[in-house]
């Protein structure tokens, strides 16, 4: 059969139809699974405490479904503790509130689903029908709907506040963490650490941008995965860097395509290099990374606004917003960093790196120096 515009138009209109079909019925079964766990967790929780049963109650529980249900799976004395431990975590919140109004919307919902599939598949409407089926108004249910029962397990077990929970499930839902990227920014303590880069966006980029551009920014790195000791200098931390490309990319965040180290930039037959180069397709920025191994200093923004005013001129795409640059350093002092980039009219913020093996700075402050160990030994 000879390949034409039509065979070919039709090959992606049901390529497009089988991935969206397949990514709303794995909203649906997840939505439902959701659903299902709370709802169980509810179950038991109220007839354990209407009850006065002990936990030993989940493991007969869980013996006897086994029994009636051989095929069962996913329903053991363990779990059956996570979905109580789902639903008491968020019984007197917000949440909870919306999902028992889900709840006591499955059957009505059941009935709408259940209507004639000829009737559904008329015209172009069949993924507007089945779509309406997964959207929700309220933004919190939509997020937590798209995060699955194992994220959600990670979220009660290391985050006690609903505060915390919530900013996890909407970065999840938004920037489709998988539960091993999850745990990674949670364990990395993002939600205390967004936002709270100190930059100078709010003067050199749109007001409606800028706190979205600063969302994109740690405060502080971890480069546990570098192995740094305190005798590594620049060249050799920006080299473990690029060697681990990836894993630093995941550490920064969403949206960064690596270009490469030391970029080059002639101006006027002198060379200058940026030590690290990305492009953000968020912000559809360049953004530049100059590392520096101590304390930071105010000349680092001179260097830095430098580099920034000739990637816009010399590198830049005409569609391209004009270039941010980080300053990563190994300490800062909060007042020294304002009043270098308070009059940049570059957008520019400095962030600090650790290695796991170093204590944090509350926990250095208690502990006896060198000279006070070895009197102590």
């Amino acid at each position: 059969m000879e390949t034409n515009q039509h065979y070919t138009q039709l090959l992606q209109d049901l390529k497009f139809r089988i991935s969206q079909s397949r990514f709303i019925a794995a909203r649906l079964v997840n939505r439902e699974q959701l659903l299902l766990y709370y709802y169980i967790g509810k179950s038991l929780n109220d007839k354990i405490t209407e009850q006065s049963w002990g936990d030993k109650v989940l493991s007969q529980i869980a013996t006897d479904l086994k029994e009636q249900v051989p095929t069962l799976r996913g329903f053991s004395a363990r779990n059956l503790k996570n979905m109580r431990q789902f639903y008491v975590a968020y019984e007197n919140t917000p949440i909870g509130q919306l999902l028992t109004a889900q709840l006591q919307g499955v059957d009505l919902e059941c009935n709408i689903i259940g209507q004639s599939t000829t009737a559904q598949l008329q015209g172009d409407q069949i993924m507007d029908d089945f779509s309406s089926t997964i959207r929700f108004d309220n933004p919190v249910l939509s997020n937590f709907f798209s995060i699955t029962f194992t994220h959600h397990l990670i979220l009660l077990n290391k985050c006690k506040a609903l505060e915390e929970r919530m900013f996890y499930m909407r970065k999840a839902a938004e920037e489709y963490w998988s539960v091993s990227v999850m745990e990674h920014h949670v364990n990395e303590n993002l939600f205390q650490q967004i936002g709270k880069l100190h930059h100078n966006f709010d003067t050199t980029i749109e007001s409606i941008n800028s706190n979205a551009t600063a969302e994109l920014f740690k405060d502080k790195y971890l480069l546990d995965f570098l192995q740094l000791g305190d005798d590594h200098n620049e060249s050799e931390i920006e080299h473990r860097i690029v060697s681990n490309i990836t894993e630093f990319i995941l550490k920064m965040g969403k949206g960064f395509t690596f270009i490469g180290n030391q970029f080059r930039l002639d101006v006027d037959g002198h060379e200058f290099s940026i030590d690290l180069l990305f492009y953000n397709r968020i912000l559809r920025r360049l953004v530049a990374f100059e590392i520096k191994k101590d304390h930071f200093k105010p000349e680092y923004t001179g260097q830095l606004h430098f580099y920034l005013n000739v990637l816009d001129d010399k590198i830049k795409l005409p569609d391209e917003l004009p270039s941010i640059g980080i300053i990563l350093c190994k300490e800062k002092h909060d007042a020294i960093v304002q009043y270098s980039i308070r009059n940049m009219n570059t957008p520019m913020g400095v962030a600090t790196f650790r290695n796991t093996s170093e204590p944090p700075a509350e926990i250095q402050q208690v502990l006896p120096d060198s000279d006070q160990l070895r009197k102590l030994i």
